[in-house]
């Protein structure tokens, strides 16, 4: 199979263009704050919208814009990184990041939302370089690639490819037959949901720049915050229930979503995947929380309040803190720990491994107990009273196994570049789940400024390849991948 480069360099001249669009909305910021970034952002943007436009109309023409799969795993992956590339220009010519690799890691943690940081002071970064930080996360949280889907039958590319391309395995529902519908009514709710974020925020006493901040990187579950404190912060129970409701919303399938905005709550209680999603969700609240209380005395809402903020942002990947999870018990650092490799619901903003897989191979494990029993009879893997297809099983086995495998390989590979082991474990942990903070030196209160250089680059791979749930970029590393078929 050829590949078809033309189309491919066509689609990332657009992600580069939209990618400077972007950039110019901070400029705002910058004049209204009066801060020293105004020129470099302005460069930034234009650089990059001038370099994404002349890319982009210099291979419109083209006699043939199918994409094939292959074409559409090429396009997802490197317009992640395309966009990182030009995303760290504003971070290096406004000085806020004085190194390219430091500036590339900030840039890719946004895009991936993994909300991983080597800042030491974001209070002393300006105000538009900031609202850039937190745009990478909400851009890549719905993901540019579903953004451009909407867009591309308009330039006559079909945009089936991409969406399959950034979410393999898990076939994502259609809420209409059209994917371009379906893109546009994902953007609709995401944007709607951002606002109302924003409107709770202001109205709960934050600023709203840091209203607005917030809202975008909740959304998006990637954890930017514009405190160095993050949302301990805010001592407003409001704000934090705020949050968490929104961190929650945004870890739920989107499809379910919509059901429950157009009232059909009976769809989304009835769905396994949200009811499993909820129940661990307050399973590891209460255990938690009553931990906790034991432990330090707490009023009973405190304890709670910050075990179901914590146990929210780590299952939904968002990142956020509110409390330093790292001196709690250490029998409750592990269920934090265990927790980091859960991920929330598949068609939502949210890394990790995802609910769903959880459930179907807990499914499949307890059927192959009943198929010992019965060896020559059908037992089919069922969700939602529909059966699994066993490709789909055998594609989340593989998932599985291949996403410990890299965790343990990956912590291997960090303490050999110098890392502490605990650190070692956090690190990779967090970065593959696209999670923020971790353990060790990486924990909730501190960053990432101290991972050596190499390590810095490696745990960026680890990002991509687990914001893109591995199979996307790895398959690009198989020889067969490139062979002409």
């Amino acid at each position: 199979m050829k590949f078809n480069y033309k189309v491919i360099i066509n689609v990332l001249g657009l992600l580069i263009l939209l990618n400077g669009a972007f950039m110019m909305t901070c400029v705002p910021f910058s004049l209204y704050f009066e801060t020293d970034d105004l020129f470099p952002i302005l460069v930034s943007s234009l650089t990059t919208m001038f370099i994404g436009f002349v890319t982009f109309v210099a291979t419109r023409q083209n006699t043939s814009k199918e994409l094939k799969k292959k074409d559409g795993y090429l396009i997802v992956t490197l317009g992640w990184l395309s966009m990182s590339l030009f995303g760290t220009l504003p971070y290096i010519l406004s000085g806020s990041i004085d190194n390219f690799t430091d500036a590339f890691f900030e840039t890719i943690s946004g895009f991936t939302t993994t909300g991983a940081t080597i800042l030491t002071d974001i209070e002393a970064v300006d105000q538009g370089v900031l609202m850039w930080r937190s745009l990478t996360q909400w851009i890549g949280g719905m993901g540019i690639i579903v953004l451009a889907v909407a867009i591309l039958p308009l330039l006559g590319i079909g945009g089936m490819q991409l969406f399959v391309a950034e979410a393999p395995g898990i076939t994502p529902d259609k809420l209409k037959p059209r994917i371009t519908e379906t893109a546009k009514r994902l953007w609709f709710i995401y944007v709607g949901l951002t606002f109302t974020e924003l409107c709770l925020l202001w109205i709960g006493g934050m600023t709203f720049y840091d209203a607005l901040n917030h809202a975008l990187t909740t959304m998006a579950t990637g954890g930017f915050s514009t405190k160095n404190a993050s949302v301990a912060h805010y001592q407003s129970p409001f704000i934090q229930y705020v949050i968490i409701l929104f961190m929650f919303l945004a870890g739920t399938n989107f499809t379910m979503t919509y059901f429950g905005l157009h009232g059909k709550f009976k769809t989304v209680f009835r769905n396994e995947e949200f009811k499993f999603y909820l129940i661990t969700t307050l399973l590891l609240t209460i255990l938690i929380g009553f931990n906790v209380h034991l432990h330090y005395g707490e009023e009973w809402e405190t304890s709670f309040r910050d075990s179901l903020f914590q146990v929210v942002s780590i299952i939904t990947t968002t990142g956020y803190v509110t409390a330093d999870y790292s001196l709690w018990p250490s029998n409750t650092v592990m269920i934090i720990f265990v927790a980091m490799f859960l991920g929330a619901s598949a068609g939502s903003t949210a890394g990790g491994v995802k609910i769903v897989r959880h459930v179907i191979l807990i499914k499949n494990s307890i059927l192959e107990l009943k198929r010992q029993l019965h060896p020559s009879a059908i037992i089919p893997v069922r969700l939602n009273k529909k059966a699994v297809h066993r490709d789909i099983t055998f594609n989340i086995l593989a998932f599985i196994m291949i996403y410990i495998a890299i965790f343990a390989t990956g912590s291997v590979i960090m303490t050999w570049i110098g890392v502490d082991f605990l650190t070692a474990l956090g690190s990779v942990a967090t970065s593959l789940g696209n999670i923020g903070p971790g353990l060790g030196d990486v924990g909730p209160v501190d960053n990432f400024s101290q991972i050596p250089l190499a390590g810095k680059w490696f745990l960026s791979f680890l990002m991509l390849l687990g914001r893109l749930e591995l199979f996307t970029v790895l398959i690009l590393l198989t020889p067969y991948f490139w062979k002409k078929v």
